[in-house]
């Protein structure tokens, strides 16, 4: 049983990385920061560590998606990262992917045997 549960973690790993992205820039149309968007993520069901999170942050924005800023007016600096055009363009785009996707998994899990036939 412990090889199934190893199995299933590991396939749910990979398929929770190309989510994750986009989890994150659903939450990015109003400034957020790093331990605000790991709370508001948690809260909507999706687990994220602040390990996997900040890495994402900076590579997001490093690709034009995310422009970001520092909030120096609190006793702790904190960096808020926002949507830019391009990742605002991108994160349709994917949302639509991610639409067609879902459709199709659903007809797949749902519709039961092939749509061509038996061979």
């Amino acid at each position: 049983m412990s090889n199934v549960n190893e199995m299933v973690d590991k396939l749910l790993q990979e398929l929770r990385r190309g989510t994750i992205t986009i989890a994150v820039l659903s939450q990015l149309e109003k400034p957020q920061y790093g331990y605000s968007l790991v709370t508001i993520l948690a809260e909507k069901g999706v687990q994220v560590e602040a390990g996997t999170l900040y890495p994402l942050l900076r590579r997001l924005e490093k690709q034009g998606l995310l422009i970001s800023e520092w909030d120096t007016n609190e006793a702790r600096p904190r960096k808020f990262y926002l949507l830019s055009a391009l990742g605002k363009d991108v994160y349709i785009k994917l949302l639509d992917e991610w639409k067609k996707m879902a459709s199709s998994m659903e007809g797949l899990i749902n519709g039961g045997g092939t749509e061509h036939g038996d061979d």
